[in-house]
C-alpha cells in the first residue's frame, strides 16, 4: 500500500457523500491507495453511510470519541498501512488525477512532506467562490495556501497535505492545538530536517465555511493559531503575519480619535478612501477570475470580512499573551457545528 488518504470528519455527511464519490473516479491503481475515514464522534449517519456501502475501492473506517481533527487524524495515522498518509479535509472534492500528480512529484522530487493548494469548482454557490477568492487571492493571503509565488515559506495545510510514515514515526503527529495544529507539523518537519516540497497543479476543491458568520470565526480562530505558533516556532510570526492586526488596531485608533483631532479625521479619510480603493481593485479581479457579478461583490465583503477577522483574533491572542495565557484561544463552542 503507498498512499492512505486519511479523512477526519464530524457531523459532515453530506459533503463527505461528495468526497467519497471523488474518489470514485481515481485513474490510480486501487490496489495502491486506501482511504481511511476518521470519525471524531459523529452523532449523523455517517458510521452507517460509510460501512454499509460498497465504494468500488479499499475504504475502512475508524471511530473515536470526539478529540478535535488534530487527534482524528492522529488516530488515521496509526491504523493506516500506506507508505505516505495524505490528509484531506471532509469538506473538499477531490480531481480524478489527484494522486496520480502527487506521485510522479514524489518520484521526482524524492520529498517526505509535501502539499498542493485548494480551488474552486464550478458548481460552488456565488458565496463559496468569494470566500476561495479571499483565500487564495495574492491580495487576500499572499500566495501562502499553495501558490509558487508567496511571501512567505510553504507550510502544507490539512486540507492537502502529505508525509511519509518515516516523518511521523520520527516526530510523531499534530499536537493538541485546537487550530493551527497542521502548521505546527510543517514546522516540525522543517526544523527535523525533511525535505518539502509544493505540488502546485495537485489542488483540491475545497468548500469551506457556508455563511458569513461561520467563515469570519474560522479566520478569528487563525488570526488565534498564529500567536500561538510564533510563540511556538521561530519564523512562524513575521511583521507580514500581524499586517492585519497592525491594519486593524490603527483603524479602531483613527476612529476613536477622530472626534477630539482634525489629523484623525483626515486619517479616517485616507484610511476609507483606501477601503474603496482595494474594493473596487478585489470587484475587478473576482469578476475577471468567475465572470459573475454576485462573485464579485461578494468578494469584497469576504476580504474585508477576512483582514479584521484575521487582525481580531491576532489582537485577540497579543493580549491573552499578555495577561499571561499559555495557550491563547478563540472561538470554540459549537465552532464546527
Amino acid at each position: 500500500m503507498k498512499y492512505s488518504i486519511i479523512i477526519a470528519t464530524y457531523n459532515r455527511l453530506p459533503e463527505l457523500k461528495e468526497l467519497l464519490a471523488s474518489v470514485q473516479n481515481f485513474d490510480f491503481p486501487r490496489s495502491e491507495f486506501e482511504l481511511l475515514i476518521s470519525d471524531d464522534g459523529s452523532t449523523d449517519e455517517t458510521q452507517n453511510y460509510v460501512t454499509q456501502n460498497d465504494f468500488g475501492f479499499n475504504l475502512r473506517y475508524i471511530y473515536q470519541e470526539n478529540k478535535g481533527p488534530g487527534e482524528a487524524r492522529n488516530h488515521g495515522m496509526r491504523e493506516a498501512k500506506g507508505d505516505y498518509f495524505i490528509y484531506i479535509d471532509s469538506d473538499c472534492i477531490i480531481p480524478p488525477d489527484y494522486l496520480s500528480k502527487v506521485d510522479a512529484h514524489i518520484l521526482q522530487h524524492k520529498v517526505d512532506a509535501f502539499g498542493g493548494p485548494d480551488t474552486y469548482h464550478p458548481s460552488f454557490s456565488p458565496l463559496l467562490k468569494a470566500i476561495n477568492y479571499s483565500m487564495t487571492s495574492f491580495i487576500g493571503t499572499g500566495g501562502t495556501r499553495g501558490s509558487t509565488k508567496s511571501v512567505t515559506k510553504f507550510y502544507p495545510r490539512s486540507f492537502n497535505m502529505g508525509i511519509s510514515r518515516a516523518v511521523f514515526e520520527k516526530i510523531g503527529g499534530m499536537n493538541k492545538l485546537r487550530h493551527g495544529q497542521d502548521m505546527d507539523l510543517s514546522a516540525r518537519i522543517y526544523e527535523a530536517g525533511f525535505k518539502v516540497g509544493l505540488v502546485p497543479d495537485a489542488f483540491v476543491y475545497h468548500k469551506r465555511r457556508t455563511s458569513l458568520r461561520k467563515f469570519f470565526k474560522q479566520i478569528f480562530n487563525w488570526g488565534i493559531a498564529r500567536i500561538n505558533l510564533g510563540r511556538s516556532h521561530k519564523g512562524m510570526l513575521k511583521p507580514i503575519h500581524l499586517a492585519p492586526a497592525f491594519i486593524v488596531f490603527l483603524l479602531i485608533l483613527i476612529v476613536v480619535l477622530s472626534p477630539f483631532f482634525v489629523f484623525a479625521r483626515i486619517l479616517l479619510g485616507l484610511a476609507g478612501l483606501g477601503m474603496v480603493l482595494v474594493g473596487i481593485f478585489a470587484f475587478v479581479q473576482s469578476f475577471f477570475i468567475y465572470k459573475n457579478l454576485k462573485v464579485a461583490f461578494l468578494s469584497i465583503i469576504t476580504l474585508y470580512i477576512q483582514v479584521f477577522a484575521y487582525g481580531l483574533g491576532a489582537l485577540s491572542g497579543i493580549f491573552q499573551t499578555l495577561r499571561g495565557k499559555k495557550t491563547v484561544e478563540g472561538f470554540t463552542r459549537n465552532y464546527y457545528k
